[in-house]
């Protein structure tokens, strides 16, 4: 469940390249009265860490519409992509190994009335556990109002299509 992150024994670590992002998720988290940490990982790398007490996810049960939307949201900003060269055609899509994780997303997606392509696996040669799917080009524009991103440079080019 911590898609770009790690799981430790007590916490998750979610990585990102955004210190923006990191910030953002830290005061998320803080809004449960939870602490929240942020660090840089290496002295040369540019990859911002926000770790937290699992304690956080324990007995959360994604049911309504508003939930789905937050989760899926949540989901994009750490597992999915967007064309950001104005080159190529516009795309959104989701990946992950995880097959039932991405499978719930997609369900999740329909639900509130987006329309997704089908999950396929890229390529099998390169990695036989890894998932993709595309949102459909008819549903750009709702996904970019109803789901959204909290990303920084995700929601810039989500803004196109809106």
């Amino acid at each position: 469940m911590a898609h770009d992150g790690t799981e430790r024994h007590t916490t998750y670590r979610i990585a990102t390249k955004s210190k923006a992002f990191a910030e953002f998720l830290q005061k998320g988290i803080r809004t449960f009265s939870i602490g929240a940490w942020i660090y840089k990982e290496g002295k040369l790398r540019n990859l911002w860490i926000v770790e937290f007490p699992k304690k956080i996810l324990k007995n959360v049960i994604i049911q309504s519409r508003k939930n789905k939307i937050e989760y899926i949201r949540g989901y994009f900003d750490a597992e999915g992509g967007i064309a950001k060269k104005l080159s190529v055609r516009y795309y959104l899509y989701f990946c992950q190994k995880d097959k039932k994780d991405l499978l719930q997303v997609k369900t999740y997606l329909e639900d509130v009335g987006i329309i997704c392509g089908n999950m396929h696996n890229p390529s099998k040669m390169v990695d036989p556990n890894y998932w993709r799917f595309y949102i459909s080009a008819k549903s750009y524009t709702n996904f970019a109002k109803i789901i959204g991103s909290d990303h920084p440079e995700k929601v810039r080019y989500l803004r196109m299509k809106i």
